[in-house]
Formats: structure tokens, sequence, C-alpha cells
């Protein structure tokens, strides 16, 4: 065993034991990196007193507080991550099981706290808890460790999980659940996690499994002729092939040119040696049609950037696919036209300028406007949308936070917050009905996408507030009621301001730093 962790008699131990229950939904994963703050010393009384690092609400269930109360690096590499969840309510119990439970795991929806995570932004990862051999995770288990189902009003439980620390060894991190927000700037410490007589294992002394999950941040222009995904180290910029060509053509367009002219620049500010051009089409036709053409496709697109490209040295690679690999789901026309592309992948460009560091949230107003709320009916009932947060984060990250409120009389859904045009690129539904518009750069950035291998290819998951599986009533409210989503997006220090549009509400003018 290893280091102990204290954090109270309700402080649950972690083994290697195993226990699930399923759940039907999967979570949107976690947030950044940290280096040193010392921990707050654990109470000796029976519930975990210790002072919050970093707060955020469930949006499921509101009266569910979630405080961070420790977390340490071990050994340079792991981190051990305490959580304190309070029911704040006066009546009723609260069930946080499902809340925490990380259901993109192979062994599925899980009761653990297997959902506590952090953002490596400096390597673009999503990092989660172990897993051991012959169990789901290295965190909390509410079977194995008796801590039930339900919290009692004004009572608190603390859950902990062991994941690995992020790269860069920074001082502060993202941790983000399952349950509501991000929690930003959380401090780590170098410290032994506290103790009070329990015992965590070690991950260094047991052969476990990291989940270590790529992410994905797309963004696309107003015209629709390209969208670029962008995971920290390459781009992959995809070109409509609907602009690009005509029907069943590989001959291009008089507009390719220019479409294919923002791709040169990009190319010739990266610093890699190869491009890799591959034709894609959708599952209309037959392979014996599309493998040649989607290869022809992107022979053309290779010698066009070929002859745009000022930069010497790069080599080029054309490949086709036909149909083989889909980005989006053929079974909508949306999805088909997206997935009539040629993509040009490559190292990713430095930033033009450093990004800014983090800093206090800063939300400012456009010119003439009152505050950063908007109204829309939806369901029939008013609604009213305000923008709480655009937050900037290490590796040209951002987190844009809001909160949605019934404005009426009666019980009403806010289903449009998850009728997003990305919906079929998800595994799950969730509220990805989000975009930050650069007017002046005529581009927008949708949510960020968490990659999990799974057999036979990988899913992706909205780097959002969830709205399926145990969530399945977030976009219901009663009257009056307020709830608190979030998105995590990509976006370059150089740009100061966007417009936030969410769902069908007015769009928002609002600068982040």
């Amino acid at each position: 065993m290893w280091h102990r962790i204290g954090a109270l008699s309700l402080v649950v131990l972690m083994s290697v034991g195993c226990g699930a229950l399923p759940r039907e939904q999967d979570s949107p994963p976690s947030p950044p990196p940290t280096t040193a703050a010392p921990s707050p010393a654990a109470p000796t009384g029976k519930e975990d007193a210790r002072p919050a690092l970093g707060t955020t609400r469930s949006t499921l269930t509101p009266a569910l507080q979630v405080d961070v109360v420790g977390l340490n690096r071990v050994a340079g590499k792991h981190l051990v991550a305490q959580v304190r969840l309070t029911n704040t309510g006066t009546e009723k119990e609260l069930p946080w099981t499902g809340e925490l439970g990380d259901s993109t795991r192979p062994l599925g929806r899980i009761l653990w706290a297997s959902g506590i995570g952090v953002l490596d932004a400096e390597a673009r990862r999503w990092l989660l808890p172990y897993k051991p051999e012959g169990s789901p995770c290295l965190c909390t288990d509410q079977d194995r460790d008796g801590l039930g189902y339900f919290i009692e009003p004004g009572r608190s439980i603390t859950v902990y999980a062991v994941l690995p620390a992020p790269s860069g060894n920074p001082a502060s991190t993202t941790v983000v659940t399952p349950v509501g927000p991000p929690m930003l700037d959380v401090p780590i410490s170098d410290d032994p996690p506290v103790t009070d007589g329990l015992d965590i294992p070690d991950p260094g002394a047991q052969p476990v499994t990291t989940l270590s999950h790529r992410l994905l941040l797309p963004s696309e222009s107003l015209d629709r002729s390209e969208e670029t995904a962008d995971d920290g180290k390459d781009l992959q910029v995809s070109l409509s092939s609907d602009v690009l060509f005509a029907v069943d053509k590989a001959d291009l367009t008089g507009k390719a040119r220019t479409v294919l002219a923002r791709t040169a620049k990009l190319i010739d500010a990266s610093t890699g040696p190869s491009v890799t051009v591959s034709g894609h089409a959708d599952s209309s036709g037959t392979d014996a049609i599309n493998e040649p053409l989607s290869k022809r496709r992107a022979q053309a697109v290779q010698r066009a950037l070929s002859g745009l490209v000022t930069r010497d040295g790069v080599r080029f690679k054309a490949e086709g696919y036909g149909s083989r690999k889909p980005l989006y789901s053929n079974d909508e026309e949306e999805g088909r036209r997206r997935n009539r592309r040629v993509t040009v992948a490559f190292v990713k460009p430095a930033p033009a300028q450093e990004p800014a560091a983090p800093s206090d949230p800063v939300i400012t107003m456009a010119p003439g406007q009152d505050d950063l709320k908007a109204s829309a009916k939806l369901d029939g009932k008013p609604f009213t949308l305000e923008v709480t947060g655009l937050r900037r984060l290490p590796g040209d990250l951002a987190v844009l936070t809001y909160r949605v409120t019934n404005d009426g009389d009666a019980e009403a859904w806010a289903h449009e917050l998850g009728h997003s045009t990305e919906w079929m690129s998800y595994k799950y539904q969730a509220a990805s009905n989000l975009r930050l518009t650069d007017t002046d750069a005529r581009r927008q950035y949708l949510p960020g996408r968490v990659l999990v291998d799974a057999d036979g290819g990988t899913d992706a998951y909205c780097a959002c507030s969830e709205t399926s599986g145990v969530r399945l009533s977030a976009p219901k409210f009663g009257p009056g009621e307020t709830k608190e989503f979030w998105g995590l997006f990509g976006l370059p220090a150089a740009v100061p301001s966007v417009s936030a549009k969410i769902a069908t509400w007015p769009a928002i003018q609002v600068s982040a730093r």
C-alpha cells in the first residue's frame, strides 16, 4: 500500500473491488493541470469540513453541491482527488452514485466516483481514474465502501479517485465531473494526501490501465466550405466536396482555389514535413464508384495545394477511402453532406501569439447592451439565458458557462439545448447547441469532443453538459427553476471576443481573457 488519505470517517477507502449498476448514459469528461499548494488538514469530526478548493453544483440536482477538498500529486505522476458531495437541501435525500459515474468505460455505467477527472490542457487530454485489473476504477465504490445510495439533507460525504497527473507539472488544473460545470484553477499540492488511517492502493504497485482520452476541438467557416479539427498537435482540415467538385466529378470548381488558399497558408505556417490528403464519400453509391472517385479527388486537391504552398520540402501523400471512414451518421442529409469531404492533415502551426495566461473570468458586454441575458420561448414558456463566464484555459482552450431559467408558471422543456447539427457526431445526447463565432474572421467554434477508443472505432462524447442517461431530465425545468450548463471550446488567443449563440436565444457578444 501507498499513501494514506484522511478525510474523516465518511471518506471512502479506495481498493480494487468490483461492483457496478448500469447507467443509461455516457458522461462528458474532465479538466486541466497544476503544481503545488499545501493541502488543508482534514478535520477530526464526523464530516469533512476542509475548505473548498473548487465548487460546482449539479445541473440535474441543484441541491447537490460538489467541492474539491484535496488535489495531491504523488510521485510526480499520479493525482489523488478528494471531492465532497453535500446535500444543501432541507427535505429530500439525494442520490449521488449515478451523478459521478463515467459511462465511457467498457464495463458500462457504474456507481463509482469514476467520472472525476482533470483536463490536461498541455497534452489536450481528458484524464480519468485508473482502471486496475478486475475492477472498473481506482476510486470510491459506494457498495464496497458502504456509503449508501443517498445523502441526507444537510449532510455530506467525501469520495476520491486516483488518476494520472497532468503533464507539465502545472500548479493548478481544471477539475470536471459529469455533475456540473468545471471547477477552474484548482490548486495541486505536492504534499502527501491528508491521512486519517485510511489506505489507498498504490497505482505503481499493481497493473493499472491509464484512461487518457484525446480532446478534439472543431471549428468551421461560416459558409460551411470547410471544418477544422484541432487535437493540439495536428490539424485536420475537411474541405467540402460539394464546394470543391461537381457531382461525381474530380475536377476542381472555380471556388475551390479560394477555399484551398486558407489551407495552403496553414501548411506554410506549419513546421511538419508531410501533408496527408484523403478523399472520403458518403454511403450513397457503391464502393466500386466511391473508392476511385475519392482518390482522384484527393489527388486533385494535392496538385492544387502543391502549387499554392510556398514552403520548401513539403511532402504530399494522397489516399482515397470511399465511405469507409465517416465522421457523421449517414442517416441524415447533413451527415452525408459532411462526410463528402477531402481531409488535409498536417502538424498544427505554432500560435501567432503566446496564449494569454489564465485569469479571473472576464465577461464584457457589447456596446449598448444592458446585460448578458437573452429571452426566448421554449416549449411555449418564457425562458431566460444568462452567460455567466467565458474563461480562457492554457492551450488555447476556453470554457463557456451559462444558466437557463424557466420564467413561466408551469413545467417546461428546453430540448433546443441539444438540437445542434453536431448531435450525430456524439455517442449520446448533450447540451451541444452552442456556437462561438468570430464575426471578423467569419469562423465559428464548436464544443469539444472527447474521443474514446472503442471496439471497431472511436466514440465521441461532447465536452459539455450531459442531457442523456441519468440526465435525461436535465432540459426539464420546473416553474422558476434555474440550471447551470457549460461547454469546452478551442479558442485561439488571437480572438478577443466572440458572439455566443446558444440554442434559439439571440446571440450575446462576450469577450474572454
